[in-house]
């Protein structure tokens, strides 16, 4: 009997061992794969050495190696994020991979498909640029009275060195960036506090000021232990580790007024297509920011790339997360309206966050406002003054409460 139940310990050990090594040998050898910082800052910098793309951040990074990239956090075929250094300054680098790396029969990595940085033209005047610019802007948020505004932003961080003049190379680097919608949305939002701030660039690799506390609330557990795990213990689990509720109460402010500004905003309207816990964060002072706003999209474009879209049900239609539309099934075509308001869906992400600890004086009234505002349906524009009242409502709530201690 001994016998038997020594060999049965024995197997079952050898078996976890087994297992465990393999999954983290999968998971360290899909990492290593994506992960090549060198490879991204080599490619940035050989084309800045030959005269293809000029930013802020090029001579520091691939010359006088004052800008350093860091630690690589987030892993995503497309784009690779890390933790960078430039002087005194400490933030965060996105690098943009357009396909990840892959290998061929011999074992050598082959060449990534990268950024063309042929925009604009040789030979093209300023004033050509800034028809570009302006074009470009236009079919991203539709026809605003003021894109010239934002078109002579454009133009100002495009002249890189602050020389008076834009160059063949920074125009290619800023024409790179403008692709972005992170980048778009950080212009269109400068003069808010809600998004990091720009920090440099080069081609389209650039960095952004660090924001501290990201993401805005949730732990991180290995997928093997996630899957024992009940749904409601592990919403309970994500609430463990998050400031007091008036620092709370502040950051849900900062999230409700981003869903104020990005509505019929001074650059027209963004949809809201990943509204989770991990595209948010928040910094030092409990001032809310958007740490990924790759699904922060523009309003006119998704109306019509969405259009385009087959479909046989409403759930073939639905973008990112979050911005579902409904199928016309006598097109077989998606609707161009999203069946959720950005506000709604805000209140979604909150409705745990800001109701755990709350004061019992406003619990009640906060639980029925946000509930209220979950049940939002249809677009902002179908709803527009159910929308502003629930919004202002909210705020209003919350702000009455904390406006009186230090932590508004």
């Amino acid at each position: 009997i001994f016998s038997y139940l020594h060999m049965k310990y024995l197997f079952f050990s050898w078996l976890a061992v087994f297992v465990g090594s393999w999954i983290v040998y999968v998971e360290y050898s899909s990492y290593t794969e994506l992960c090549r910082g060198h490879d991204c800052k080599d490619s940035i910098c050989d084309k800045f050495r030959k005269g293809v793309i000029d930013g802020s951040a090029c001579s520091s990074m691939c010359e006088k190696d004052t800008l350093y990239l860091g630690k690589c956090f987030t892993v995503k075929p497309s784009s690779q994020v890390y933790s960078g250094s430039w002087g005194d300054l400490e933030g965060v680098i996105k690098c943009q991979m357009e396909e990840a790396p892959r290998y061929d029969m011999g074992g050598e990595l082959e060449p990534r498909k990268e950024t063309a940085f042929n925009k604009p033209a040789k030979g093209t005047s300023v004033e050509k640029f800034r028809e570009m610019i302006l074009n470009h802007l236009k079919a991203k948020v539709g026809d605003q009275a003021n894109l010239a505004d934002l078109s002579t932003q454009v133009l100002s961080i495009a002249d890189a060195n602050k020389d008076g003049h834009i160059s063949l190379p920074e125009a290619r680097s800023t024409w790179a960036l403008l692709q972005l919608n992170e980048f778009l949305l950080a212009l269109v939002l400068q003069d808010r506090e809600h998004t990091p701030k720009l920090l440099g660039f080069c081609g389209d690799l650039y960095m952004m000021e660090k924001v501290p506390h990201a993401p805005l609330y949730g732990i991180s557990l290995p997928w093997v232990v996630e899957v024992w795990i009940p749904a409601g213990l592990r919403r309970s689990m994500d609430q463990w580790f998050t400031p007091s509720w008036p620092h709370k109460a502040k950051i849900s402010i900062g999230l409700l007024e981003l869903v104020e500004d990005i509505f019929h905003g001074t650059f027209g309207s963004f949809l809201m297509c990943d509204v989770s816990a991990a595209a948010f964060g928040y910094n030092d002072r409990h001032d809310f920011k958007v740490t990924d706003a790759r699904h922060i999209v523009p309003e006119a474009v998704f109306q019509e790339d969405i259009r385009q879209q087959r479909c046989d049900a409403d759930e073939d239609c639905l973008y990112g997360a979050d911005c579902l539309t409904t199928c016309d099934l006598t097109k077989h075509r998606c609707t161009p309206e999203v069946t959720r308001p950005n506000l709604a869906k805000a209140c979604d992400a909150l409705k745990d966050y800001i109701l755990r600890g709350a004061p019992s004086d406003v619990s009640e009234e906060l639980e029925k406002q946000l509930y209220a505002c979950i049940a939002l349906k249809g677009s902002a524009e179908q709803t527009e003054i159910e929308h502003s009242l629930i919004l202002n409502n909210l705020k209003t709530l919350l702000w009455k409460k904390i406006s009186h201690t230090k932590d508004s």
